[in-house]
Formats: structure tokens, sequence, C-alpha cells
């Protein structure tokens, strides 16, 4: 692992306990952790707007990381997706990555007026989505790009963000993991996707896709939604990093005590798992 760990919560947008929900990011930016990802399901009744979420955790936390873990494309134009994520992350000092997905749950997508997408459909939809959202990013004006799902028709770009925000994929399949390598700047799965005994080998894909791109694969950071802070101790946490070379690891509550176990990964996990990975080399 090239990267300093860092470690990280997971946590659900809960409209209907909206306290909660808040309270669990205050503690993870208190306790010291370094990212927050935030799920993207517009469609979900239960959930809030992610990016209306987002930018009120911007003005309530100090120092943490903010990720929409990850944006649902189909139901976010990508220019105007370009532009919240730029704005936000000069509101909150730079604190802002763009995780990005190609959309899944087509039925409850479809129903909420966005379109249905086969999966070369949606893959490709999610390349072009890249090149507009790195243009809108650029601060040129009259940019030009053709696509058949997204393009741009002479507009000017801005503003742009208060650092090189990082394009992390939501990525399983060989090609997004190609891609992956190619374009982003980070893979986000979830473990529950994964295969432990084919971890290497999707890293594997990226490097080799970042090597034929001119890239630096080390440049590719490797972030996961590993599940529950229960079922990680310190252990646990460095294998994810020494093992699987995952330099960023996410984590969910404790749902019987959420703010809680949030204050205690960051004041005593999390800090554990940085110092004996650093004593590893990674």
């Amino acid at each position: 692992m090239e990267h300093e760990l860092k470690v990280g919560v997971f946590v659900v947008p809960d409209a209907e306990n909206r306290e909660l929900t808040v309270d669990q990011v205050v503690a993870a930016d208190a306790s010291g952790l370094d990212v927050v990802g935030i799920q993207d399901h517009p469609y979900q009744r239960r959930f809030f707007d992610t990016w209306t979420l987002l930018s009120y955790l911007a003005a309530r936390t100090e120092r943490i990381a903010l990720v929409p873990d990850v944006a649902n494309l189909p139901l976010r134009q990508p220019a105007v997706l370009a532009k919240s994520a730029a704005s936000l992350d000069l509101l909150s000092a730079g604190r802002v990555e763009l995780g990005l997905g190609a959309g899944a749950f087509w039925e409850a997508i479809e129903a909420m007026g966005g379109p249905r997408r086969s999966a070369k459909e949606a893959v490709d939809a999610l390349e072009e989505a890249i090149a507009v959202i790195r243009a809108m990013w650029s601060g040129e004006r009259g940019l030009r790009a053709g696509g058949e799902h997204y393009r741009l028709a002479g507009v000017h770009s801005g503003p742009r963000p208060a650092h090189p925000i990082g394009i992390w994929l939501g990525a399983a399949g060989p090609r997004m993991m190609r891609i992956t390598g190619r374009l982003a700047d980070g893979w986000l799965p979830s473990m529950s996707w994964l295969d432990p005994d084919g971890i290497a080998d999707r890293h594997r894909v990226i490097d080799e896709a970042a090597r034929r791109a001119g890239r630096d694969p080390a440049d590719v950071r490797r972030v996961v939604n590993a599940g529950p802070v229960t079922a990680y101790d310190t252990d646990g946490l460095v294998r994810l990093a020494a093992d699987h070379r995952f330099d960023t690891i996410l984590l969910g509550p404790d749902e019987d005590d959420p703010v809680g176990s949030i204050r205690r990964l960051g004041e005593d996990l999390a800090p554990r798992a940085r110092a004996t990975a650093a004593g590893l080399g990674h």
C-alpha cells in the first residue's frame, strides 16, 4: 500500500432519525476519523437527499472528508454533479471526494424519471460522465464534448474545486476495473461484493490498465466499504491494508450504539490500526 492508512465511517442517510444521522458524522469528525461516506439512493423514501445532507454536514464538521458512496449517476446529470462537488469542495476547504457509480436498481431509477440502461449502456454513460466532470472542473471556457448519453455544447466551466477532487468508482466488473485504472482516482467497492480470494486479481486489472494509460498504479486509491465495525479488531483492519491493499477503510457503526461505536473507532481502534500499519511499512 502506497498511501497512509485512513479509516472512516459509512453512515446511512436516515431522514426518519435526523439527529442521530447528523450526530454520527459529528462524532466521526470530532474523534479523528478521516472520511465519511454517504450512500446515494434518491428513490429511497426514508433517505435524505445525499448532496443536501453532505452540504449540511460540511457546515457541521471541521476536518473530515465527505464522499457520496456512491453518487447515483443516472439520476444526477454529470455537469451539474461536477458543479455541486466543486462548490461543496470550495465551501468545505477541500474536503470533498466524488464516489461515482454506473447505476443499479433500474426499476426504482425509472420510477423516478431516470433512464433504464443495459449494463453496457450504463458503463458507456459512466465513461462519458467522467470526461464531462473533469472538463467542468478545468476552468476552461467553451467546452464541447460529444457522447451518446452526455454532451457539452459550449459551456463555460467553473468554479474550480479547492483541491483535485478524486473520482472513486464503485466498480466490480472487468470493464469497470479497467476504466478505474485508466481514468479514475480510486476504487470503491464493498466487501459484500467481493470474494477475498479474487481481490488481488482486481487490483492487478486496475494496475495493468493504469500502466497502459501511462499512469502510476499507486495514484489510484483503494477504498473499501468493509462492513460493520463490530466485525473488525486492529488486526482485521491491518490485514485489509497489508493483505488486500486497501488504503482507506470505511466501517458501518454498531446499530445498538452508533455514536458510541464511532467514537471508539476514531479514538481507539483507528489510531492503533494506523500505527500498526505504519510500522509494517504500509
